[in-house]
């Protein structure tokens, strides 16, 4: 008997598949760097996000018109990626946006 994924598995999987395309960035100076440049398409946040580096990214997302959506805790996210300690991840491909946004909502 095949076992369902659960909604969070499926986008957490996306999110494995769209780092082993290198279609995404992490730390918050590159992060930064592709929003300002027009790079980023989707932004992903862990829910367990420092005030002031939640505050910074949002802010620059909803200046430059980026979508970003608080996911699930910084662990999970950071296993999805296989890199350890990450709090936001930035998906720069409009394909893997547009299927995280829908596995999200």
């Amino acid at each position: 008997m095949v076992k369902a994924l659960s909604k969070e598995q499926k986008y957490l999987n996306m999110i494995g598949l769209a780092t082993r395309a290198q279609k995404i960035s992490v730390g918050e100076d590159q992060i930064l760097k592709d929003i300002n440049r027009g790079h980023a398409k989707l932004l992903l946040i862990a829910n367990d996000i420092g005030f002031q580096t939640h505050k910074r990214l949002t802010d620059k997302c909803h200046f430059y018109h980026v979508p970003y959506r608080i996911v699930t805790d910084r662990e999970n996210l950071s296993y999805a990626i296989g890199k350890s300690g990450r709090v936001a991840v930035a998906i720069t491909d409009e394909g893997f946006a547009k299927k995280i946004c829908s596995l999200l909502d």
